[in-house]
This record gives structure tokens, C-alpha cells and sequence, in this order.
């Protein structure tokens, strides 16, 4: 069975008592921004407060592992925050390495804008601890030459083209680092803004392998975590809110349940 630790409290503090180089993977998305209300509570997120969660998951993160960090922006008064880019900047301040930019592709928008295109999406950094260890590409997006033989060819510095041995196409190729995911329903777990299954599955298979630890400091409705299970990875969370961390127990130990 997978081991699993879970701490109902405030993650900054928590993070504190968590040994140095112990965490392989965290899958995590934070309260930014102050854009959701949690059980009719906003919780105030200051970027100072910020700041020392991404030093203390610099220090427990093991070297060669990653911090999947899921962010968007606010639009205050017609413009957006930028605090995804500000949190990306400080995470390589800490040493975190900028491994991937990916965007997190959704099935619908919920604020209409009438001088500026529909926001869709929002941002997965990719952070690295060094250059990582893991990394079990997905390969599900259909070639359209699956089947054929061709002779890549490869463009130096200096502009010409450099011929590649004669291949077959893959019928299947790695998937591209735009993820189209659908939002999973709000309150549908009792959560405003639960995690997709997908997503945290897609992220925990890529980047992590059977029996690693899997954290998340904003544990919210569990979906870190029970995916993390379902995968043959321990698990380690944290939620503030007293009945997140109910939902997330539970949930948590359905899996668990599933998993004998």
C-alpha cells in the first residue's frame, strides 16, 4: 500500500517540520490572486507569504524533481495581474530551473470581456530542481504521416539543412505541452475550484515514477491525491480549510480502498 500523510493546517507552517531533499513531485495550484472564496472566506495570499513557500519547496524538493505550479491572473480593472509571471520569476530566484511552459487548456470561460479575447486558459510552469530525473512523455496525439517513411532533416546556425537518417513515423507522436482539459464541475466535490482528474494524473505519470513521493502544499478536494494513488505514488498534503481536508480524507481513502 502507498503511504499517505495528511496535515490539516496552514502549509507554510507545515512545510516547515517536512524534511530537507524528501519531495519527488508536487502537483499543486495556490489560492492566487484571491479569486476564489473558500467556505465564504477569501484566503489572503500575500506575495511575501508566497515567496517563502516557493523557498521552502525548493528545500524539500529532492535534486531532480519538479514543482508542477498551475497559476493564472486576476483582471483588475481591465488588466491582468501578472502575478503568474512574478511567481515564475521568484521560483528561478530560489534556483528552480524554468523547465516547461505549459497552458492549461480549458472547455469554457466564465468572465466575458468586451475589449479583449475570452480567457480559456491558464498556466502550468514546470520547475526543475536540476535537470530531472523523470519524464514519461505521453504519446497520444495522432501523426498524420503515422506509418511513413521519411528523411528528417535538421537546420544548423548557419541555415542549411542537415539530412537525418531514413525513419518510419510513429503512428502516435508525444503529445504537445498545450493540454485541452475539461474543468471539472464547481461544487460537484464541495469545492469551488477542484483539480481535473486528468490533469493531475497527465502531470503525475509524466513527471514522477511508481512508489516517489507526491505533494501538495493547497491540497484542496484531494485530487493530488488520490490520483497519486491510483498510480502506485505515496502522497503527502496539506489543506487549511477544515472541511477541504474532510473532502480530501475521504476521497483520499476511497482510493486507498480501490488500490486493495
Amino acid at each position: 500500500m502507498s503511504e499517505v500523510k495528511l496535515y490539516q493546517g496552514d502549509c507554510l507552517e507545515v512545510m516547515k517540520n517536512i524534511e530537507d531533499c524528501c519531495i519527488d513531485l508536487t502537483v499543486t495550484s495556490p489560492p492566487y490572486d484571491n479569486l476564489r472564496t473558500y467556505n465564504g472566506n477569501i484566503e489572503q495570499w500575500s506575495f511575501d507569504k508566497f515567496k517563502d513557500i516557493a523557498k521552502e519547496l525548493y528545500r524539500i524538493t529532492k535534486e531532480g524533481c519538479v514543482v508542477v505550479w498551475v497559476v493564472g491572473d486576476a483582471t483588475i480593472k481591465g488588466s491582468e495581474s501578472g502575478t503568474s509571471f512574478k511567481q515564475a520569476l521568484w521560483f528561478m530566484e530560489c534556483g528552480f530551473n524554468l523547465h516547461d511552459t505549459m497552458i492549461w487548456e480549458k472547455s469554457t470561460f466564465s468572465n466575458p470581456c468586451p475589449n479583449r479575447y475570452h480567457q480559456v486558459f491558464e498556466y502550468m510552469f514546470i520547475f526543475s530542481k536540476g535537470k530531472p530525473k523523470a519524464f514519461n512523455g505521453i504519446e497520444d496525439r495522432k501523426n498524420k504521416h503515422g506509418g511513413v517513411k521519411v528523411k528528417p532533416t535538421v537546420r544548423e546556425a548557419n541555415g542549411q539543412l542537415f539530412s537525418r537518417k531514413e525513419k518510419t513515423v510513429a503512428e502516435y507522436g508525444k503529445r504537445f505541452n498545450v493540454w485541452q482539459i475539461t474543468e471539472e464541475k464547481r461544487n460537484k466535490l464541495g469545492h469551488p475550484a477542484p483539480f481535473p482528474e486528468q490533469l493531475a494524473n497527465d502531470h503525475i505519470i509524466s513527471w514522477s515514477n511508481p512508489n516517489d513521493i507526491v505533494f501538495d502544499p493547497f491540497m484542496g478536494s484531494g485530487t493530488a491525491g488520490k490520483m497519486a494513488l491510483l498510480n502506485n505514488r505515496n502522497f503527502i498534503g496539506i489543506e487549511l480549510d477544515p472541511t477541504y481536508f474532510q473532502i480530501a480524507k475521504d476521497r483520499i481513502e476511497q482510493a486507498q480502498l480501490q488500490k486493495e
